[in-house]
């Protein structure tokens, strides 16, 4: 059976604004930061608006008795960062899931479309199989570090409906990448950007991410 990368970008004003503000040139980075940190928020929460489990239980109003709906606690969540960018979007999304275990990860893009190279992998041994597990990977763009990642998920067992990855802005190429290695993942993003430069950024993109993030450089420069 064929499988197709399902890219979801969600018609949301809030994601529009806060996307807009991180691709102007002009945005001071603590807004630029804010920025981020909201598209993560807001990622994060469609995301889950099918996937997040649920159970029935039955509770007192101050007038009756009713039914209503919580968050199932038994099925856990494994948040994964990828640093140093994609801590801005667990930023805002850890708003929306407190309660989510951690996993910081750390690759290096190769050269000339040689694979990333991991400087910190504190994925765990073993993921449960009904453990869920969210990727907040900064931008896409070559695919080579999601790649990466996805690759030494699919080592843990871990792929298909229980994996989705949330970024900021994804470019057409580093789809396409992707979803031929693996055609049944479930990406978020607030926008598709058709192409890269040379220099492996997206265009039209937001830059320097981590440059914007951190104010190791001007907006302007």
């Amino acid at each position: 059976m064929s499988m197709s990368l399902r890219v979801v970008v969600p018609p949301h004003p809030l994601i529009g604004h806060w996307l807009t503000l991180l691709r102007d040139r002009n945005t001071p980075s603590p807004l630029f930061a804010t920025s981020l940190a909201e598209l993560g928020r807001w990622l994060t929460y469609e995301a889950l608006r099918d996937w997040l489990p649920e159970r029935s239980v039955a509770i007192e109003t101050p007038l009756s008795a009713t039914e209503g709906r919580v968050i199932d606690p038994t099925i856990p969540l494994l948040a994964v960062p990828v640093l140093r960018e994609g801590l801005g979007l667990w930023q805002g999304a850890q708003g929306v899931l407190p309660n989510a275990s951690v996993a910081h990860v750390g690759l290096t893009a190769g050269d000339s479309g040689a694979p990333s190279r991991w400087y910190l992998d504190s994925l765990p041994k073993a993921i449960g199989e009904r453990v869920g597990v969210l990727v907040f990977l900064p931008v896409l763009a070559s695919g080579a570090t999601l790649l990466s990642l996805l690759e030494r998920l699919d080592s843990l067992r871990v792929r298909g409906p229980r994996l989705r990855v949330i970024t900021s802005l994804a470019a057409a190429p580093g789809l396409k990448a992707v979803g031929e290695r693996f055609g049944d993942l479930t990406v978020y993003c607030a926008c598709i950007d058709p192409e890269l430069t040379d220099e492996g950024l997206l265009r039209p993109g937001c830059g320097d991410i981590a440059a914007r993030l951190y104010g190791s450089v001007e907006a302007s420069a």
